[in-house]
């Protein structure tokens, strides 16, 4: 047989003798004995029968016993210098990635290096798998060592532990990460009593290579607006809920907004705990529990370790995990709402079963979350996200050509993740923007300042997520000294950059610089306490002497060995009457007499190796000897193991300073950020202002587009935007196809994000009012996911805007009505826009092709007439676009021309000019019929509407009835009374207009 024949035997007797033994694989079980694919099935566990079993050899029980209960994951089992693969997940391996697969003992296998399990565990992830690391827990010494010290009669294998499990969810070392932004997997929990009743959420989501957990709890709208803004904000990477208890529509809107999603169903109360359950396993588990720790402090001088008495955090070793006194005060919030603990309970257990709970819980980063905060920020919804492209395009989901890759331009990954935060809550309170302008303005006025931060920052390693790893002890050396030196670095750039700091008058700046904590005791001590050279080099913390007892012992027993050693090698040369005798090390035998083989040995020496010239022997003497030095190498190592984590400990007492340093370096990052975009938008630009009272007003003159400034279009056009104040509210924009109205609609809105993210804006001038939301409607989509059509879409979207807008809203409308019928889309068209401008007084801009809508309005107070205007070559039927917004109407959208650009043959289009033309005349003869039938019954409603409101306002009443409860709850009685002055003023008016 060749060689290739031999293999394929082979494979085929391996085969043949496994079936049987591994049969139990061919229909496989969970742990309830629910078959693969019945709707009971649990994908994480395996069935294995008590036969099976009873035929596991000890490493097989040990391999299985894990496998079991992880059977929907990649298990790398540590053997040796190895991590090695097993049976279903060996054959994974060797699909995916090709890698060898060999039969061993009596499993197939394959295998990878311990050293490249980083980089085959990202792979594996990258692909959608989960992956577990189970790690040797000792050495084959260390296991003879714990036997001989042992009394129990135990199975002789070496122990080893499940160590962790990583998802694309849940990793938290910065290594497999692939980029700056955070990774979030959410634990989610819904109530809906009842078909038609408003659904409830608790939601909790982590960031796991920070350890920051978010906790919100919300009744949404039956849309569930608030909870697709809070995923299109976050967009999970994992998603943990209960099994079988989200409602269709929220399972749409997950589909919908998310994509290579990992999803986890745990078992309703079992698994996904419910408040009560949740308290009581945080309260048992002591993730909050007091400790003793130490404090850096510097006393004249010198360096020495006390109490810290002045953190209330911390106590002497407390016997009791009281919630009001160590629980960190988001979860004491979240005890008083049921399903936010809930889902904080899901996401708890699902970490403990990653063996992560402990490492991440412990270090009490728990904040709440408001998706939408009502009163602080400018409100972006999941879709003006979408349709503003804020953090990604809809050409490819990137970020190319988003407002987020305009604006940012932060130098460490800790800001970028800020910046973002700050992105998805734009500012409402003018003194906190303004206090944001004035400190990029003073920035920008001393680039000294900022290339000197960008120098020293822009390649600092991600400190928010290191200082996680060294709580939870999981830091590498290597990592860990590059932690120190970059907090070192740190200091010293605050130092220098507050000697530009002391010329500022930015209250903002200053505060900044006056709050950053004193790093500089607790890295003396390190600097102090070992060598930073030494323990790059070998991997380990090695302490000074007198820095720890523990491993000054240690050192003391290894030089008295060594001592012992060299003492008995000179009384074996002094014994055999020689010099020639040395000490060889030959594989795992250390230090072998290395005898001449003239010379004659004692009868008690074992030989252990030979060569023409030389035998090599231990006596009784050296083999206890060599045993003694191997058994306290195995203690050093042990130590020095411990060493690290003592170290990490010592560095851990002062996670909170430590990440105070990091969080106002990433603020100081961001306001860069701003003041280098604001720098960078070309001319002309301007810092916008800001108007506290009156009436909403938005005036931009010269406007450009923010996300074309950059030198890509040099010929972009600027347009003047005015709404509010003495202008009208809404402006009617028509405009030929591709004439630029939907450009002109974001640009508009982005520009309002920008200035209310306090960067400036690039316009000749900008004056307004700050917003309270920004509703948009733009772009014609199936939502097919979501199980809706793109009227449906249309109309889901402009009803949140008829309920929920208010007076400082702007509202974006982009040829509503396009997704129906002619006649259907022309009315509900007409009928919003009446209601967007005479009910609610928003701003906004409405773009259409419906040329009657024009003619309907052309004498509204609230609604300005405009057109992007264009040429016409009558001759040569073409269209050139110029892009400027003018008043009037667009006479036509010149359809035929794009359908001539987009290719539709000639004679096609000639036949469409001659039908359209049909139309319009058509049209133009029912127009003069209508006019000539009396007073159009829009005019009706809205006379009945003004008598209506004029009888409430003087009988004392308010307007409920025109901007909703929530409207007027955002709204301050001085407000109110503006309202009233406005609707009286459009009272008269609108009667002399009748």
């Amino acid at each position: 047989m060749t060689d290739s024949e031999k293999k394929k035997q082979r494979v085929a007797d391996f085969k043949a003798k496994n079936d049987d033994r591994y049969s139990w694989l061919l229909n496989v079980k969970d742990a309830d004995g629910n078959l693969e694919g019945s709707p009971n099935y649990d994908p994480r566990t395996l069935n294995i029968p008590k036969s099976a079993w009873d035929k596991f050899t000890p490493f097989e029980k040990q391999f299985w016993e894990i496998k079991s209960q992880h059977w929907d994951t990649i298990v790398f089992f540590k053997k040796g210098k190895f991590y090695e693969l097993y049976e279903r997940d060996a054959d994974i391996g060797h699909s995916e990635f090709d890698l060898k697969l060999t039969d061993r003992v009596n499993m197939r296998m394959v295998g990878v290096p311990e050293m490249s399990f980083e980089s085959w565990a990202a792979q594996f992830i990258a692909k959608g798998y989960k992956v577990a690391r189970v790690d040797q827990m000792e050495t084959a010494l260390g296991k003879e060592m714990r036997e001989k010290s042992s009394k129990k009669k135990e199975e002789k294998i070496i122990r080893r532990e499940l160590k962790t499990i990583l998802t694309a969810g849940t990793i938290v070392d910065g290594g497999l990460l692939t980029n700056d932004m955070s990774t979030f997997c959410m634990s989610i929990k819904e109530s809906c009593d009842a078909e038609n009743d408003p659904p409830a959420f608790g939601i909790c989501f982590v960031d796991t290579a920070t350890a920051e957990f978010h906790l919100t709890s919300f009744v949404d709208d039956f849309d569930r607006t608030q909870f697709e803004t809070l995923i299109m904000q976050v967009k999970p990477k994992e998603i943990v809920h209960e099994k079988g208890r989200l409602s269709q529509r929220t399972l749409r809107i997950l589909k919908n907004c998310t994509s290579h999603t990992i999803w986890t169903a745990l078992k309703p109360d079992v698994e996904f705990w419910d408040a009560n359950a949740t308290y009581d396993e945080i309260r048992f588990s002591r993730y909050f529990s007091k400790k003793t720790k130490k404090a850096f402090v510097q006393e004249e001088d010198e360096d020495v370790i006390m109490e810290d008495n002045n953190d209330d955090e911390i106590m002497e070793n407390s016997e009791s995990d009281d919630p009001n006194d160590t629980w960190p005060s988001a979860i004491k919030e979240a005890m008083k709402k049921p399903l936010m603990m809930s889902a904080l309970g899901g996401l708890i257990w699902y970490l403990r079963s990653l063996k992560l709970d402990a490492e991440l819980v412990s270090l009490k980063n728990f904040h709440i979350y408001d998706p939408i905060r009502h009163c602080s920020s400018l409100i972006l919804d999941g879709q003006s996200l979408a349709n503003l492209e804020v953090f990604e395009n809809s050409v490819d989901g990137s970020d190319n050509g988003t407002v987020f890759k305009l604006l940012n331009h932060c130098a460490t990954p800790f800001g970028k993740r800020t910046f973002k935060n700050w992105l998805c809550h734009p500012l409402r309170d003018i003194d906190a923007i303004n206090a944001r302008l004035d400190a990029i303005e003073e920035l920008n006025s001393v680039p000294e300042f900022r290339n000197s931060f960008y120098l020293n920052f822009s390649h600092s390693p991600d400190l928010e997520r290191l200082i996680s790893r060294i709580h939870a002890k999981t830091c590498k050396v290597k990592e860990f000294l590059l932690v120190l030196t970059a907090f070192d670095n740190l200091m010293k750039t605050v130092s220098h950059l507050g000697s530009f700091a002391q010329k500022f008058k930015s209250d903002k700046l200053l505060k900044l610089f006056e709050t950053i904590p004193n790093l500089t005791p607790m890295l003396l001590y390190f600097k102090e306490a070992f060598d930073y050279g030494k323990a790059e080099n070998e991997g380990n913390l090695i302490p000074y002497i007198g820095i720890d007892n523990d491993y000054d012992e240690i050192q003391t027993k290894l030089k008295a060995i060594d001592q012992k050693l060299a003492q008995h090698l000179a009384e074996a040369n002094k014994q055999l009457r020689t010099t020639k005798i040395v000490y060889r090390d030959v594989g795992k035998e250390i230090y072998q007499l290395e005898v001449p083989n003239t010379i004659k040995v004692p009868s008690d020496w074992k030989k252990l190796s030979r060569t023409q010239k030389v035998n090599r022997y231990w006596n009784p003497t050296l083999q206890k000897l060599v045993r003694d030095l191997q058994e306290a190498l195995e203690v050093e190592s042990n130590v020095s193991k411990s060493l690290n984590s003592r170290f990490y400990e010592k560095f851990d007492v002062h996670y909170r300073e430590w990440l105070l340093a990091v969080k106002i370096i990433a603020e100081l990052d961001c306001l860069l950020s701003l003041a280098n975009s604001s720098s960078s938008l070309g001319e002309p630009c301007c810092r916008p202002q800001f108007v506290r009272q009156g009436p909403s007003i938005l005036e931009f003159e010269e406007l450009r587009h923010p996300c074309i400034v950059s030198g890509i279009v040099n010929d972009f056009i600027p347009n003047d935007t005015f709404l509010g104040g003495d202008q009208q509210n809404i402006i009617l924009l028509t405009g030929p196809n591709m004439g630029g109205k939907s450009t002109l609609l974001r640009q508009n809105c982005i520009a309002i994000i920008m200035a209310q993210l306090g960067c400036y804006v690039p316009a000749k001038r900008c004056l307004m009012t700050p917003f309270d939301r920004i509703y948009t409607r733009i772009g014609a989509n199936d939502n097919i996911l979501a199980g809706q059509s793109t009227f449906m879409v249309e109309l889901s979207e402009t009803s949140k805007i008829l309920h929920e807008a208010t007076p400082r809203s702007m509202v974006i409308l982009d040829e509503l009505g396009r997704g129906t019928s002619t006649f259907d889309g022309y009315a509900i068209a007409y009928s919003v826009l009446h209601y967007l401008a005479t009910h609610i007084g928003c701003l906004g801009l409405f773009s259409t092709h419906y040329g009657m809508l024009t003619q309907e309005f052309s004498k509204n107070p609230n609604i300005a007439l405009k057109h992007m205007s264009c040429e016409i070559d009558q001759d040569r039927k073409e269209v050139t676009f110029l892009y400027k917004l003018v008043p009037g109407v667009c006479p036509k959208s010149y359809g035929m021309n794009v359908a001539n650009m987009a290719g539709i043959p000639r004679q096609i289009i000639d036949r469409a000019e001659m039908i359209a033309t049909k139309f319009e005349q058509t049209s133009r003869l029912q127009d003069t019929l209508t006019a000539r039938s009396g007073i159009p019954i829009t005019t009706h409603c809205d006379f009945v509407y003004l008598l209506k409101t004029a009888v409430t306002i003087k009988n004392g009443g308010t307007l409920v009835e025109d901007v909703g409860d929530r409207a007027l709850d955002n709204q301050t009685e001085r407000e109110k009374e503006e309202r009233h002055a406005r609707v009286l003023k459009a009272i008269i008016h609108g009667i002399k207009m009748m």
